[in-house]
This record gives structure tokens, C-alpha cells and sequence, in this order.
């Protein structure tokens, strides 16, 4: 059984634009066209592939379709490049997911080393790095900065080293709130990313509080984060080429407790592509420099 490929790739912009018609307008084809493709390819294979809802989203079985047609235009751009059907300055989008501190520290700058020098541009998806494995299960990544030590079905994986956090709040906050004892830490507002952030809750654990019981500021931004923090709304975990030049300065101080080392990984779909693996070697070179050793 042949998927066409055109279909494939309609498939894959529903799910990147939310709707089929958006999908249309970045296929410059009708919204009939767009549904017709859709409806024909679940025919031909026999299964659901979209998910008709508010943004639309691929099943399991689509998720396959969806990554067929991102392995495919990546080795088909390649390939036309190579043998000088296609201009060297139309460029191939490459989807990673990637952590949000990541994001914010390390991780563009072999993005930057690459695109000077290679035509392609990336699409970004940030989601924590407990979580980042999945969006290479549903195919809606190329590639991911992750905690997953174990490989994703037909992905490889390679440690990149680990992101250190220091507990940190400004000293007038931990004056205040009495930040020297378990009975401090028991009451003071901590800063959280969000709900599945467990960042706080593990070092709570290991200084022996009660993370239940300990009053919460959610603050979905990476940056925004950091500053929550420095403005004293609550003390938090930052990561520690953060935290150390305001440390430094006197701007924050450290918590008495063991910092927090969250081990990274880097997984990508197991195919032969040489942009893929020029993104993988920048990316492996700059954690060399930036992350510690796993």
C-alpha cells in the first residue's frame, strides 16, 4: 500500500496550522481540496487520521502519516539539493522540541552556527523536557532536547549532559520568610513554571518539606521566571549560568540545600540526513560547553 505523499504533507499542515483552513490557505488549494485529500487517504488506509476538533490533531495512526511526511520532505530537499534541482537558498524547516530553560540559556546558539552556514530555518516547540519525548511519538518534531534516556520507537538517542539548578531567592526575601530552616521554606511562596514543573517539589523533597503544603506562584516563561524571582514574589530554581553573575552580585543568594542536576538527552528520528546530523553535532558541541557532565 503506496501513502501519496502530497496527501501526507496536507495531513501534516492540518495538524501544524490547527485547521484545515489554514491548511489551505498554506497550500494554496481550497478547503474542499484539503478535505478531500484527508477523507480519501483515511479510505485508502482504513483508519482515522485526523481528529476533527479545536486546534485539529492527528491520531496514533495519523501521527505515522504525519511523520512519514516530515522524514520525507527533509530527505526529498536534501536530495534535490544534492543534485542541483532545487535553489541553494530555499531553505527546509526542521521541527525540535526543546525544553523552556534550555531555550532560554544554551540551545540557539548551534541553532545560529547552523542556519549561517546551512539553508534551513527551525520551528521550535517548547514544552518541558519530561514531556518533549512525546511530540516525536506524534511526529510533530524532527528532533528533541529530552530527559528520555530510553530511544523513542525508531528515534536514536545521545546524552547531552545535565542542566544544574540552584534554589535561589533575593536576600530580603529569604530574611523575611526565614528561608534558613525547613519551617521557612514550609510557609514561603515558591515561584513554579507551571503544574507539572517538579523542579521545586524535588528539591523540597530532598531538604525534607512537604511540598504539598507549600503555597505557589505559577509563571509559564522562562524569563519571566527568573524575574518573578529577582522581584521577590518567591524563591525558585534557577539554572545555574542564571543564577551564579546574580549571586555574584548579591542580587539573589543560594538556599541551603544540594542543587538539582536534570539530565538531558538528545533524540532524533532514526533516518540518514545529513541536516539532521549537522544539527545534532552543534547541538552536541555546545552542551559540551555549557551543560555538565552525566
Amino acid at each position: 500500500m503506496q501513502i501519496p505523499l502530497e496527501s501526507a504533507e496536507t495531513l501534516a499542515a492540518i495538524v501544524d496550522e490547527g485547521s484545515m483552513d489554514a491548511a489551505a490557505r498554506r497550500l494554496r488549494v481550497t478547503p474542499s481540496a484539503v478535505s478531500q485529500r484527508v477523507k480519501t487517504l483515511e479510505e485508502t488506509l482504513g483508519r482515522v487520521l485526523l481528529v476533527r476538533a479545536k486546534p485539529a490533531r492527528a491520531t496514533s495512526a495519523g501521527a505515522v502519516v504525519v511523520r512519514l511526511a516530515r522524514q520525507m520532505a527533509l530527505v526529498q530537499h536534501e536530495a534535490t539539493v544534492e543534485l542541483g534541482a532545487e535553489e541553494a537558498d530555499v531553505r527546509v524547516s526542521v521541527a525540535i522540541a526543546v525544553n523552556a530553560d534550555s531555550l532560554a540559556t544554551w540551545f540557539l546558539r548551534p541553532l545560529a552556527r547552523v542556519a549561517e552556514v546551512h539553508p534551513v530555518v527551525f520551528d521550535l516547540q517548547r514544552d518541558d523536557q519530561d514531556h518533549t519525548a512525546t511530540l516525536l511519538e506524534s511526529g510533530v518534531v524532527l528532533a528533541a532536547v529530552t530527559s528520555a534516556a530510553n530511544a523513542v520507537s525508531g528515534c536514536r538517542v545521545d546524552p547531552l549532559g545535565a542542566l544544574r539548578y540552584l534554589p535561589v531567592a533575593t536576600p530580603a526575601f529569604a530574611s523575611r520568610w526565614g528561608l534558613g530552616d525547613a519551617g521557612g521554606l514550609g510557609t514561603a511562596p515558591v515561584v513554579q513554571y507551571d503544574r507539572r514543573d517538579d523542579l521545586q517539589n524535588r528539591w523540597l523533597r530532598a531538604v525534607r518539606v512537604d511540598p504539598g503544603a507549600v503555597p505557589a506562584h505559577y509563571v509559564p516563561s522562562s524569563g519571566e521566571f527568573a524575574t518573578a524571582i529577582r522581584l521577590g514574589l518567591g524563591w525558585g530554581m534557577l539554572p545555574e549560568s542564571q543564577a551564579l553573575p546574580a549571586i555574584r552580585s548579591g542580587e539573589l543568594e543560594k538556599l541551603d540545600g544540594p542543587p538539582v542536576d536534570v539530565p538531558l538527552y538528545w533524540q532524533q528520528w532514526n533516518l540518514r540526513s545529513t541536516t539532521l546530523d549537522i544539527v545534532a553535532a552543534e547541538v552536541a558541541a555546545e552542551a559540551g560547553r555549557a551543560l555538565r557532565r552525566l
